[in-house]
C-alpha cells in the first residue's frame, strides 16, 4: 500500500534545471565576493554578479546569513571531494599516500578556504546540523589522508590534521590591501613549501603539541 508520505514524495516536482543553475551560480558569485571583499556581502552584487535578479536571488536565499550558509557548505562538501579523490587514487595505486595528500592540499587551496574563514564569525549557526554533517565528513577524509601518510612513513609523526588545515587557511588567505592582488600567483608555490617541511625524517623538533581539529574548534 502507498502510504501518504510517499504519495507527496511522488508528486513533489523536481526544481527545474535553470533554478538549479541559477541558484549554483548565486552560490558562486556569493563566494568570490567573500574572497574578494570579505564577510560584508552585498547582496545586490551577488544577484549581479551571477546574472539573476534579486527576486530570483531572495526566492533560494531569504537573506545575506542563509545565503552564507549554503557558501559555507559548498565550499566544505567540494574540499572533501578532493580529499576523498585522493583517497581512492591511493587505494587505485594511482599515487603514494604523501602524493594524495600533496593532491588535496593544492586542490584545496584552489577553494581559498583561508579568505572564506572570517565568515565563520558571521551570524549564521556554526552547530547547524547540515553544517556539522559536512564537517564531520570532511573531518574523515583529511584524517584518512594524513593518517596514511604518516603510517607510510613521509609525513612526519608530530604534525596533526588540525596543524594542516591552520596552515592551509593561513597560506591561502589574501594579505590585506590593493598591493597584494597578485597573492595567487605565490599561493602554490608556497604550499608546495610547507608541504616538504611536513615530510619525514623532521629536521627539526616542533614547539607544543600537534593540533587536532577539535582543537581548532574549541579556539
Amino acid at each position: 500500500m502507498t502510504t501518504a508520505t510517499e504519495k507527496t514524495q511522488r508528486r513533489a516536482p523536481r526544481p527545474r534545471a535553470d533554478a538549479v543553475r541559477n541558484r549554483e551560480r548565486i552560490v558562486d558569485a556569493a563566494r568570490e565576493l567573500l574572497v574578494e571583499h570579505g564577510p560584508v556581502l552585498p547582496l545586490d552584487e551577488v544577484a549581479r554578479r551571477a546574472g539573476v535578479g534579486n527576486a530570483t536571488l531572495y526566492r533560494n536565499f531569504k537573506d545575506r546569513g542563509e545565503l552564507m550558509h549554503h557558501v559555507v557548505i559548498t565550499v566544505t562538501d567540494t574540499i572533501t571531494e578532493h580529499a576523498e579523490r585522493g583517497l581512492a587514487a591511493e587505494d587505485a595505486g594511482e599515487t603514494t599516500a604523501f602524493g594524495a595528500l600533496r593532491t588535496f592540499v593544492h586542490a584545496a587551496a584552489e577553494e581559498r578556504i583561508g579568505a572564506l574563514c572570517p565568515m565563520l564569525d558571521a551570524t549564521f549557526d556554526k552547530d547547524h546540523p547540515d553544517l556539522t554533517a559536512a564537517r564531520d565528513r570532511l573531518t574523515g577524509a583529511v584524517e584518512q589522508l594524513t593518517e596514511r601518510a604518516r603510517t607510510s612513513g613521509d609525513l612526519r609523526s608530530d604534525v596533526g590534521v588540525g596543524d594542516l588545515m591552520v596552515a592551509l587557511s593561513q597560506l591561502t588567505r589574501p594579505l590585506p590591501g590593493t598591493g597584494c592582488l597578485g597573492f595567487d600567483r605565490y599561493v602554490h608555490r608556497h604550499l608546495q613549501l610547507f608541504l616538504d617541511g611536513l615530510m619525514a625524517p623532521a629536521r627539526s623538533e616542533l614547539p607544543g603539541e600537534p593540533a587536532t581539529l577539535e582543537d581548532l574548534r574549541q579556539d
